[in-house]
């Protein structure tokens, strides 16, 4: 039981610097309002890896550098931008509670 205890560990330990790294991560990490704030950054891409895929991800780190993109999409009139933004937005909620 406790060799498997330590191994879980030990696992978690090698695997959780990967898993931070990441589109949202590293856009978050240069914005200005993140100022390097890396805990929250890595916080905010294990939301993202849980919720939204790798080509969302992407599409989302954009919203860091140039927010214009985020209204785009918003107020856009496409099935494929709504259905994005509804994902997006369900990532927000869940970040900004997870996160916080």
């Amino acid at each position: 039981m406790f060799n498997r205890i330590i191994i879980a560990a030990a696992t978690l330990m090698l695997t959780a610097p990967l898993a931070m790294a990441g589109p949202i991560d590293n856009a978050c990490i240069r914005s200005d309002r993140a100022q390097g704030n890396a805990p929250l950054c890595g916080c905010i891409q294990q939301v993202a890896d849980q919720t939204l895929s790798r080509s969302d991800q992407r599409r989302a780190a954009k919203f860091f550098h140039d927010p214009h993109q985020a209204q785009e999409a918003q107020t856009s009139n496409s099935n494929s931008d709504s259905a994005f933004w509804s994902r997006y937005t369900n990532f927000a909620d869940t970040a900004a509670a997870y996160c916080s």
